[in-house]
């Protein structure tokens, strides 16, 4: 046995860090549906069966928020403690978890576990990192436990001590980490999410700002503490602050004009109501998965807007997904420099290389691509589905957003196995897994140059 050991140990050890990251997200979703199986874990006392429970749990880990029973009716105490922590592990991602036990027992992190962290945080550089991990430890707990605080202030009073503290912690980590897994369902119905908190503006701005800090990224945070002031701060951290931005005011103004006298969703509505919930439903689309209206009574107009903000989704090494609001930034600006002629893509005084370029049209086709053939498999596999219905579940899943149009519950055998492989794309990040598949020897720079081939494009 401990031969076995040994050696699963030396392979996991040789292998790549990307390899590395896809199995170990896929170990800790496999855990977490064995556990979410057990009769123990619902209210009725009842095995859930498998693939429900891998759905669960892949939706948790991936931060989705994509659900095939309601998480407040269905799931016992201990299961939806079982929901939260990998929601919490899931946003962190497993290597911070590990990397914070280390520190607890001072363990002391080699290099192979720095190489890991890096690839989980998505950073550049070896440097810094275990720190890095401390302050993202740090400000995850700070950040959640003020969020509880806020939240508990309309909580308690409406369900009582001990429900609205749970009900606090609960949907504070779960909109910091941008999951969509909500409890609201013995209060106002079945998948419901916030719908009964439309008129609050306490539980609208704090879940907003939860949603928002969560999905900016760790080294934005850090940065804008550090340096306080916008000019001070990296070239990266004000892309990604004005993208977030400009996504979210589109968005916002886009509901309310669009919405604004649809009698089935902000109609009845005063302005504040009507203001609260555009803002709200625009800033959910960094890939949170809340709603406090019912998303399908909107428009075509305004899901199609939808479709195209949850795709962006949120920033790199963030608790969000999506192609990530950095990607579509540097896409931008590459169409902006060609079309004025500039030679190189500047932004802030500062050029970007063609490595970013390169990387960023790498997971903007493939996101692209996947996002048309999950919804292709599962108009197939889910024929009760529209195209619109069947395109927002696929996004909504791969983006790890966790809004729905179509029902996933209705979701057949097959299309829950599609929507399962999509989240994990999603969470894990379609480039990362293509690398881990590919070997070594693939991946070495040709010493061979093949002169310059004439192509007529547009």
């Amino acid at each position: 046995m401990k031969s076995i050991s040994r050696k699963i140990f030396s392979k996991i050890h040789s292998m790549e860090p990307a390899r590395v990251m896809v199995i170990g997200f896929g170990i800790l979703i496999l855990f977490g549906a064995i556990i979410l199986n057990l009769p123990i874990s619902t209210q009725k006392g009842e095995s859930i069966g498998f693939l429900n429970a891998l759905f669960t749990s892949t939706s948790a880990v991936c931060v989705t928020g994509l659900v095939v029973v309601d998480t407040g009716t269905y799931w016992s105490e201990f299961g939806q403690f079982v929901i939260i922590t990998l929601i919490q592990t899931g946003g962190l991602g497993f290597m911070t978890i590990a990397t914070m036990f280390s520190l607890l027992t001072r363990k002391r992190i080699n290099l192979r576990e720095r190489l890991l962290i890096q690839e989980s945080l998505n950073q550049v550089d070896l440097s810094g990192l275990v720190k890095l991990t401390r302050y993202i430890i740090m400000m995850t707990f700070a950040i959640e436990g003020i969020g509880a605080l806020l939240l508990s202030m309309v909580y308690i009073p409406r369900f009582g001590l001990g429900k609205g503290i749970w009900y606090s912690i609960f949907h504070s980590i779960s909109a910091f980490c941008n999951a969509g897994f909500d409890l609201m369902g013995p209060v106002s119905g079945q998948y419901s999410s916030l719908t009964y908190f439309v008129d609050s503006t306490l539980i609208n701005v704090v879940i907003c700002g939860l949603i928002i800090l969560g999905g900016i990224g760790f080294p934005v945070l850090l940065d804008v503490i550090n340096n306080k002031k916008y000019s001070k701060l990296n070239v990266h951290s004000k892309i990604v602050i004005n993208t977030t931005g400009i996504l979210i005011l589109i968005g916002f103004l886009f509901i309310f004009i669009a919405e604004f006298n649809n009698k089935d969703t902000l109609g009845t509505l005063n302005i504040k109501e009507k203001f609260l919930s555009s803002l709200f439903q625009s800033v959910t689309l960094r890939t949170a998965g809340y709603n406090t209206i019912d998303l399908t009574l909107l428009s075509e107009s305004t899901l199609f807007l939808m479709l195209i903000l949850m795709l962006i989704g949120a920033s790199p090494a963030s608790t969000g997904g999506g192609l990530k609001t950095t990607t579509i930034a540097t896409l931008f600006l590459t169409v902006k420099s060609f079309i004025i002629g500039k030679e190189d893509i500047e932004v802030y005084q500062r050029r970007i290389s063609d490595e970013t370029v390169k990387k960023s049209l790498g997971i903007f086709f493939i996101g692209v691509f996947i996002s048309l053939f999950g919804t292709l498999m599962l108009t197939i596999v889910n024929p009760g589905f529209t195209l619109l219905e069947s395109s927002f579940e696929v996004i909504s899943a791969y983006a790890t957003v966790g809004l729905s149009i179509g029902g996933t519950p209705s979701l057949t055998y097959l299309g829950k196995i599609i929507i399962i492989i999509l989240m994990f794309l999603g969470r894990v990040g379609s480039l990362t897994i293509f690398i881990a598949l590919l070997s070594k020897n693939s991946r070495v720079k040709s010493k061979i140059r093949y002169p310059e081939g004439k192509i007529i494009v547009g």
